[in-house]
């Protein structure tokens, strides 16, 4: 059973609670919390991306910098750094944004998607994973894959991805359902999902994993955008790697390889940060003003500010 994590209080009364299952690792990988149902295998969503990328340099992808690794991690804000990230990756390997098979949508960020609305309308481009689909593509042409179809289980590119996604959890091997983004989706158990995490951030400088989690942390912002929740928490706390994915889930990993796995039952956003957060503090990360900021989300009636969203005292 899932239990109550994230409380909503205004004007003095306990508005509404959000559930979920949250797990928390030591340095060693053994557990030091579990909450809920750590053991039963979710939809990690858009928190796989990082396990991915790592199928694509395992299969020969080779970005020329930091943020061309990171963009095809990235669960983007459409704004116009990350378009143009996108955009490169898919010129050098003489495709366009047609070539992309993830759906056409809309900036996320609101100054980016206003833009979109007045210009174009929307485009794969914009889509949150179109960084992710540009890399697979590059990864297609370097290894004469197929080009089209590569959103299919049996493309090559994907039975990649499931390889390297079930090494690195140690998950057996069970119903895959489909992304948002129209790419297969492995489920992966909380505690297997955070115990990935862990192994990006302890591998060995130089190697496919910390290569990813190094690109990442160098600039968080490309995975996320402005007031993004993992450029927010990484900005905010040195050497965390962390990934959200789409229905309140969210993993990440300290260096020495403490690491977290949560999903929120109902997926609501607001209760993101402040169970991140913390979850944060009991890893005993340094504590800063910044952190307090973000730990708990103010709740507005008007323009007054009339409660809070908080994770619940005691729980985490």
């Amino acid at each position: 059973m899932s239990v109550e994590l994230v409380e909503v209080v205004r004007s003095g009364f306990r508005e509404c609670v959000h559930r979920g299952s949250v797990v928390v690792l030591d340095a060693t990988g053994a557990p030091e919390l579990e909450l809920g149902e750590v053991h039963n295998p979710i939809f990690p969503r858009s928190t796989n991306k990082p396990m991915q990328a790592l199928a694509l340099l395992h299969s020969g992808f080779d970005p020329v910098d930091d943020a061309e690794l990171a963009i095809a991690t990235a669960s983007h804000f459409g704004e116009p750094d990350h378009i143009a990230l996108v955009q490169r990756l898919l010129d050098r390997y003489g495709f366009t944004a047609a070539d992309l098979a993830c759906p056409p949508d809309l900036p996320f960020a609101d100054r980016a998607r206003a833009d979109a609305l007045t210009g174009a309308g929307p485009s794969t481009l914009y889509m949150n994973c179109s960084g992710k689909h540009a890399a697979m593509l590059a990864t297609c042409v370097i290894n004469d894959w197929p080009r089209t179809g590569y959103l299919e289980i049996e493309h090559p590119l994907q039975q990649q991805v499931l390889a390297t996604i079930a090494e690195v959890t140690g998950e057996p091997e069970t119903d895959l359902g489909i992304d948002g983004c129209g790419l297969p989706i492995v489920p992966v158990s909380l505690i297997n999902l955070a115990r990935a995490f862990a192994g990006f951030t302890t591998a060995e400088p130089g190697t496919a994993p910390r290569r990813i989690a190094d690109a990442v942390r160098a600039d968080p912002r490309v995975i996320s955008g402005t007031n993004g929740p993992d450029l927010l928490a990484m900005s905010t706390t040195p050497g965390l790697f962390c990934k959200i994915g789409a229905d309140g889930v969210h993993a990440g990993a300290l260096p020495d390889g403490r690491a977290f796995a949560y999903k929120i039952d109902d997926g609501h956003d607001r209760a993101r940060m402040p169970l991140t957060l913390a979850i944060l503090r009991r890893l005993g990360v340094e504590w800063t003003d910044a952190h307090t900021d973000l730990a708990a989300t103010g709740v507005l009636g008007g323009d007054t500010r009339v409660g809070v969203i908080r994770a619940i005292p005691g729980v985490i």
